[in-house]
C-alpha cells in the first residue's frame, strides 16, 4: 500500500491474497437470516405462501447462496457463461476481494489490527472489548460500502431502474459477514431475471439501493472519520473512492467542448459581463473549508436563467462560461466538471427521469470539484405542474430541480452553479423559474454597431473589402457597454411595469427611501401576482451581487499562488477590500430588470394563449362553412 498527498493506492498483491476467499463466496456460501414465518413453497393455485401463526421473530435459519449458479441460470442458459454474465460474476468476485483489502487497510490505519492481535492472545474485556467491537463493526461497514460502490461504478451500461429493489439484510459482525449479506442480497435481486439486460439492470439497481441504505446507517458507527477523508485508488480497475462521496454511476470523462472567448460574443453585454464574473467567483472556492467567500459575503450566483429568441447566443454563452472556468481550473490544478441535462435523459420508465436528473445535480454539486451544470431548452425538459399533456418524466425533472435549487436540504457551498436556458421561458413552471437567482436577457446584437461587428467577426479575413466608417469592436468594450446596459434599466421597459412606474411616480415621485422601494414592490405585486417573496429575495441577491460588482484583477488568476491557492481567510480579506456599498440606482435597476422579465413572460404566455384561441376560432368557422356546403349538397349526415 502506498500513500501520496492523501491518496492511498491498494497494490494488487494485497488484493490477490483475498481472491480465494472471494471465489469461495461467489461459488457457495452459507448465511444466517431471520425467519419471517413464511413457507418457501407457494400454496397450489394461489401464488401465496403459508404463514405460521406461531411467532418466529427471533428465529434464524441458514440459507445457502450459490451466486455463480444464479448468474448462469439466467436465460439464455449455456454451459459457457456469456460476456454479460461473466462480467457480473468477475466484478462481484473482484469487488469482494477489493473490499476485504480495503477493510484490512482500515484496520491498519486504526487500532483494530493491534486489538485483533491482543484478542487472539487473550479475550479482551472492558473498554478495550467495546472499542474492539466498535472498530470491527466499522471495518465491516467499510467493506460493505466499498463492495456496493465498486459494483455501482464498474458495472457496464446504462440501465433502467428496477421497481422494488430491496435492501439486503445487513450484517456487521465481521467484514466477511457484511460482504456475505450483500452478496446474498445481490443474489436475491438478480434471481429470476428474464434475460441478461434485466440481470445487469437489477445488479446496478441493487448496488444503488445498498449504498443508500448504508449511508442512512452511517451514523451508527464510530471510528469512520479517517475513512471519510480517505482517497483510495485501484489503478487496474480505474476505481476511486473519495470517502463516502461515491459517484452515483458513470465515471467522468474529460470535457470536450468548443470553447468561446468573450471577444467572440457580440451584444448580450450584461449577460457576458456577469458570466465573466461568475467564472472568477467559482474558482474562489476553498476546498479545505468547502466554502466560497462570495457565499459568506453575498453576491454568489447559484442559479440563473437565460432567455431570448433563437439564434441570439445562448449556446456560445455556455461555451464561453465553461471555457473561462476550465482555463482557471487548469491553472489552479482544480477538477472541473461540466454537464448538460437535456431531453435525451427523459425516459419512458417511471422514476428514471428523476433519477437521471438527481444524478446530474449530484455530479455538479460534488464539493471536491468546480461544477457548472446547464439545462438547455428547459421548457422542453421540465414541465409545468399544471400541464396534463407533459410526460411523467418531465414532471419528475421539475420536482427534482425545484428541490435541488431551493429545497429544505439545499446547501450552497459556492463550488458550482446551474444555468437554465430557454427560448420560451414563459412555458417553464412559475415556481421553478423563480428559483433562478438571476435573469439574463440573451437578446444578441442590437445596435447598428453590433451588427457591423458581428458581420466582420464571422466573415473572417479572406477578403479585401474596406471596413468603412466604423470603429471596429468599440461598442463591445465591456465596462462602457455594461454601464450603458444597466442605465437602460433605470426606467421599466415592459408596458405592464411602465404603467405601475408611471402611477407611482405621479403620486410619490421617484423612489428615494426604503419605504418608497417597498411601496413600489407592493404595487408590482398587485399588478403581477407571481411577483412573490421569492422574487424579492432574488432581487436582493442581485443587489448584493452589484455591491460585489468588483473586477477581481486578472493577475489573481494568472498563477495559483496569487489568489486561488491562498487560505480561505486570506481570500475573503482580499475580496472584502474591493467591496463597496450599493446605491438607490442599483436597487431600481435590479428591480426593473427582474420585474420586466416577469411581465415579459406573462405577456408572451398571454399572447400565445390568444393566438391559440384565434386559431381554434378560425378552425370552427371553417368547419361551419364546410358543414353548410355539405348540407346544401345533401352530403351531411347528422
Amino acid at each position: 500500500m502506498s500513500r501520496n498527498a492523501g491518496l492511498t493506492t491498494i497494490p494488487e498483491d494485497d488484493i490477490e491474497t483475498h481472491i480465494a476467499t472471494a471465489q469461495s463466496m461467489v461459488t457457495r456460501t452459507v448465511i444466517l437470516e431471520h425467519d419471517d414465518g413464511r413457507s418457501n413453497t407457494a400454496l397450489a393455485g394461489t401464488g401465496r405462501r403459508f404463514v405460521s401463526t406461531v411467532s418466529t421473530g427471533s428465529a434464524r435459519r441458514t440459507r445457502q447462496v450459490e451466486f455463480s449458479r444464479t448468474v448462469s441460470d439466467v436465460p439464455p442458459v449455456d454451459e459457457m457463461l456469456s460476456i454479460p454474465k461473466h462480467a457480473l460474476l468477475y466484478r462481484a468476485r473482484r469487488g469482494l476481494a477489493i473490499a476485504l483489502a480495503i477493510a484490512d487497510d482500515f484496520a491498519k490505519q486504526s487500532d483494530l489490527e493491534s486489538l485483533k492481535s491482543r484478542n487472539r492472545a487473550s479475550p479482551l474485556s472492558g473498554d478495550d472489548a467495546l472499542r474492539f467491537k466498535a472498530l470491527l463493526s466499522a471495518s465491516s461497514y467499510v467493506a460493505a460500502f466499498t463492495f456496493a460502490a465498486y459494483l455501482s461504478q464498474l458495472l457496464d451500461g446504462e440501465v433502467e431502474p428496477v421497481a422494488d429493489s430491496k435492501e439486503p439484510a445487513y450484517e456487521f459482525d465481521t467484514p466477511q459477514d457484511a460482504l456475505k449479506s450483500l452478496l446474498a442480497g445481490l443474489d436475491m435481486a438478480i434471481s429470476g431475471s428474464p434475460d441478461e439486460i434485466a440481470l445487469n439492470a437489477r445488479a446496478k439497481a441493487f448496488a444503488r439501493t445498498a449504498i443508500d441504505g448504508l449511508l442512512q446507517r452511517r451514523a451508527r458507527f464510530t471510528g469512520l472519520a479517517g475513512f471519510a477523508e480517505a482517497h483510495i485508488r485501484i489503478e487496474k480497475d480505474d476505481f476511486t473512492l473519495n470517502g463516502f462521496e461515491v459517484a452515483p454511476g458513470e465515471k467522468r470523462k474529460p470535457l470536450v467542448m468548443s470553447f468561446k472567448k468573450p471577444n467572440e460574443i457580440i451584444g448580450n453585454h450584461i449577460a457576458k459581463y456577469q458570466a465573466m464574473k461568475l467564472a472568477k467567483m467559482l474558482v474562489a472556492y476553498d476546498f479545505d473549508r468547502q466554502m466560497n467567500p462570495f457565499v459568506e459575503l453575498g453576491g454568489f450566483l447559484f442559479t440563473f436563467i437565460g432567455d431570448g429568441m433563437p439564434g441570439t447566443g445562448k449556446t456560445i454563452l455556455i461555451q464561453m462560461i465553461a471555457g473561462l472556468i476550465n482555463d482557471y481550473c487548469r491553472i489552479a490544478g482544480y477538477n472541473f466538471h461540466y454537464e448538460n441535462f437535456g431531453v435525451d435523459q427523459i425516459s419512458s420508465y417511471q422514476g428514471k427521469s428523476g433519477q437521471n436528473c438527481k444524478e446530474f445535480v449530484n455530479n455538479v454539486v460534488n464539493p471536491r470539484a468546480i461544477g457548472f451544470g446547464t439545462i438547455d431548452d428547459i421548457d422542453q425538459v421540465a414541465a409545468r405542474r399544471s400541464d396534463d399533456r407533459a410526460s411523467a418524466g418531465q414532471h419528475e425533472v421539475t420536482a427534482v430541480l425545484m428541490e435541488s435549487f431551493a429545497g429544505a436540504s439545499t446547501v450552497v457551498r459556492g463550488n458550482c452553479c446551474f444555468g437554465m436556458f430557454s427560448n420560451y421561458p414563459e412555458n417553464v413552471d412559475d415556481a421553478l423559474r423563480q428559483r433562478a437567482g438571476a435573469r439574463w436577457l440573451v437578446d444578441g446584437p442590437q445596435s447598428r454597431d453590433d451588427y457591423i461587428d458581428i458581420f466582420v467577426l464571422l466573415a473572417g479575413k479572406n477578403h479585401d473589402i474596406p471596413l468603412g466608417s466604423h470603429s471596429l469592436f468599440a461598442g463591445q468594450e465591456i465596462n462602457r457597454a455594461v454601464a450603458a446596459s444597466y442605465e437602460g434599466h433605470e426606467r421599466p421597459r415592459e408596458d405592464g411595469l411602465v404603467a405601475v412606474w408611471d402611477a407611482f411616480a405621479k403620486e410619490r415621485g421617484e423612489p428615494q427611501t426604503m419605504a418608497d422601494i417597498g411601496e413600489y414592490l407592493y404595487r408590482i405585486k398587485r399588478a403581477e401576482p407571481r411577483f412573490t417573496g421569492r422574487a424579492i429575495k432574488n432581487i436582493t441577491d442581485a443587489i448584493k451581487l452589484r455591491a460585489m460588482d468588483i473586477d477581481l484583477p486578472d493577475e489573481w488568476f494568472e498563477t495559483p499562488e496569487a489568489f486561488m491557492h491562498k487560505s480561505y481567510d486570506d481570500k475573503k480579506a482580499m475580496i472584502e477590500d474591493l467591496r463597496g456599498p450599493f446605491t438607490i440606482d442599483m436597487v431600481l435597476q435590479e428591480i426593473n430588470r427582474y420585474a420586466d422579465s416577469e411581465f415579459r413572460y406573462t405577456d408572451k404566455s398571454d399572447d400565445a394563449a390568444v393566438q391559440e384561441i384565434v386559431r381554434r376560432e378560425r378552425q370552427r368557422e371553417k368547419a361551419v362553412r364546410e358543414i353548410e356546403d355539405m348540407k346544401r349538397d345533401g352530403r351531411w349526415q347528422a
